[in-house]
């Protein structure tokens, strides 16, 4: 049987983690990327992996990347630290794992929640993403956001999901869109922006998650939900016009993040 890694980044996640590391815990080794957390984050790992590695925050995509290369087996499973691996998903990649697997990586589908409400529309669900792979045939894709593993050779589909505990509050929800815009303006960088953006591509997106997707079938959730991601989409518009009207030495200053 082929041995697994399980990889997490981690920052301040005192909260979420331990439920985390209590579903992998069958996993042959649990590694531990945490970006410097000033709360007991490190400690509650301690109590699962002593492979654990506390660096600078780089970024997502190269955070997951330095995760990757710390890994001693030739299977890996990447998961967040505001995920849950389920039972039914734990016993089927130990029977893939058991014989020689026919891809190279797998897409494993995501039960999200939104204040406590488990989302099955509005685009969330099944949200597929490529979390199980072999090591020596896959890298990380070099976005700021919605970063991914990059896959040489087939990919397959588990039957199985994960649970995903990100919006517990609205406050969470509007955190993360303000950091989440940022780092895709900083991606988008160049794009030209028009007044008629701000009004176009917010609307597009609440029609898009309310009536295409169906949202309207998940009550107050499904509307806070769409209105949530016309709100990420009017501040991705803001902050692309302002990085586009800032020296170069101001956006890193004022975003954060490396030259543009």
């Amino acid at each position: 049987m082929a041995k697994l890694s399980v990889t997490i980044i981690t920052l301040n996640e005192q909260e979420v983690i331990r439920d985390c590391l209590a579903s992998v815990t069958w996993a042959d080794e649990i590694i531990v990327i945490d970006a410097q957390s000033t709360d007991d984050t490190v400690k509650i790992c301690r109590e699962f992996t002593d492979r654990i590695y506390i660096r600078p925050w780089p970024g997502f995509a190269a955070q997951k990347e330095f995760a990757l290369h710390q890994s001693r087996n030739e299977w890996v499973l990447s998961i967040d630290a505001d995920e849950r691996v389920r039972p039914e998903l734990q016993k089927e990649i130990k029977q893939l794992l058991s014989s020689e697997p026919a891809h190279d990586g797998y897409r494993i589908a995501r039960r999200s929640y939104f204040l406590g409400k488990r989302i099955r529309h509005c685009g969330w669900y099944p949200g597929y993403q490529v979390r199980l792979f072999r090591k020596g045939k896959t890298r990380l894709s070099q976005q700021r956001v919605h970063e991914g593993f990059l896959v040489q050779g087939s990919i397959g589909t588990l039957k199985s999901d994960i649970d995903h505990y990100s919006h517990d509050s609205l406050f969470d929800s509007l955190q993360k869109l303000d950091r989440y815009s940022t780092l895709e303006a900083l991606d988008r960088f160049g794009k030209r922006v028009t007044p008629l953006d701000f009004l176009t591509h917010p609307f597009s997106e609440f029609w898009r998650k309310y009536i295409v997707q169906k949202g309207f079938l998940e009550g107050m959730h499904g509307f806070l939900l769409a209105w949530i991601a016309a709100f990420l989409k009017m501040v991705l518009y803001m902050k692309l016009w302002h990085l586009s009207h800032l020296p170069s030495d101001q956006r890193n200053l004022r975003y954060g993040g490396p030259d543009v």
